[in-house]
């Protein structure tokens, strides 16, 4: 208790600093409009806060804030994988920005799952019932797990400043957290994919596959460098600190690699369920699935592997482009590739739009934050040499 007691002073006794700015002040307006719907939304039930009914009992926050949250949140593991299984050193620079991105990430997915739990008093029960048949339940377990772990990876940056007597033990215990937490998503990014393999007969032929966990996972890898591309160019410009090109583009091109992968075992799925005439059919899913492909794969591999792939601009696009593409690849199975099997169109309400983008904003908060009072940005004399944003 002593220990914990002193932990605490030390705590409070740190000169936290945030300072606001324009962009923050709208930030903190956004955030507690969310908190504000998700509270109602808690007291009053999906009913009246959102669109959801029982044909369209997956809305915007299992689509966006889970499936697609997930994804996006995969530069922690894939760096994690590079940097230290691989030892590519020269990644090192971004290793604890893209760390702290996933964590956020994950942390909000959390969020988002949580407030899509009809009877979210019950959010407990998956500890204790052992639902070992159903593949949401390991989803559940897995990312829970991660998230922990993620958790307790941060513990080794924030006993750099506070709790120092910890550093040491954070530190020994960092190899294997990397180790477990390299394994878990692996796991949970693949069966958010494999959740649609019953849905042979619903999901539109386009999207439905035999490999579409599969799918799900590589595409979860190769997000990362572009995320990372996107992350660090807003936060170059917030905080002064740029990343060399030549680092960015080597993940890049680690990322070309398996979008070539991706787009070979897409175009041979087609080919093979004898589908790939559906791409041309000239109907909505047919397009959504062209600019999916081309927007979000095609070109994104002509910047990765062209002189554009070596400029920050070149970069910034592909990262864009990218997670974007992988967006709207979510988005299409959750809602396109869903439209004709359910019957007519689901559109969020005000209220699930509002906690989604509530959401976002509470992590572009807590990044601000943890960036200004500790040593993300891995150069000297941090606190003096970034500007807020």
């Amino acid at each position: 208790m002593s220990g914990d007691k002193n932990l605490l002073q030390e705590i409070a006794a740190y000169k936290w600093k945030f300072t606001m700015t324009t962009t923050r002040k709208v930030l903190f307006l956004l955030a507690g409009l969310g908190i504000a719907c998700m509270l109602f939304r808690l007291a009053t039930g999906l009913g009246i806060a959102t669109n959801l009914n029982d044909k369209w009992p997956w809305g915007l926050w299992i689509g966006f804030d889970v499936l697609t949250g997930v994804a996006l949140a995969g530069g922690g593991y894939f760096t994690a994988i590079v940097v230290h299984v691989l030892h590519r050193n020269k990644y090192h620079a971004i290793a604890r920005s893209a760390m702290l991105t996933s964590l956020l990430g994950y942390l909000l997915v959390m969020a988002g799952l949580f407030m899509d739990i009809g009877q979210w008093f019950n959010f407990w029960r998956p500890f204790v019932s052992w639902g070992h048949a159903s593949v949401l339940f390991e989803v559940f377990w897995c990312v829970s797990c991660y998230t922990t772990v993620q958790v307790l990876e941060f513990g080794e940056i924030l006993t750099e400043k506070v709790g120092t007597k910890y550093h040491n033990a954070f530190k020994r215990a960092l190899p294997v957290l990397m180790i477990v937490g390299i394994v878990f998503p692996t796991l949970h990014q693949s069966s958010l994919g494999a959740l649609y393999l019953i849905m042979v007969d619903k999901l539109y032929p386009l999207w439905w596959s035999p490999y579409i966990g599969l799918m799900f996972l590589i595409s979860s890898f190769f997000v990362g460098p572009a995320m990372i591309c996107v992350e660090t160019a807003l936060a170059g410009k917030a905080f002064k600190h740029e990343v060399p090109v030549s680092v960015l583009h080597g993940l890049v091109r680690i990322s070309g690699v398996f979008m070539i992968l991706y787009l070979a075992l897409k175009l041979y799925d087609l080919a093979n369920r004898g589908v790939f005439h559906l791409v041309f059919a000239g109907n909505l899913e047919g397009n959504m699935f062209l600019a999916e492909i081309i927007l979000g794969v095609i070109i994104p591999l002509f910047i990765a592997f062209s002189s554009a792939g070596n400029t920050r601009k070149g970069l910034v696009t592909f990262g864009a482009l990218v997670s974007g593409g992988l967006i709207f690849n979510r988005m299409n199975v959750v809602f396109t590739g869903m439209s004709a099997a359910l019957g007519g169109w689901y559109f969020p309400s005000v209220m699930e739009w509002a906690v989604s983008i509530g959401l976002v904003a509470i992590g572009c908060l807590a990044y601000c934050f943890i960036v200004e009072n500790f040593n993300i940005m891995e150069h000297k004399d941090h606190h003096h040499q970034q500007a807020p944003a």
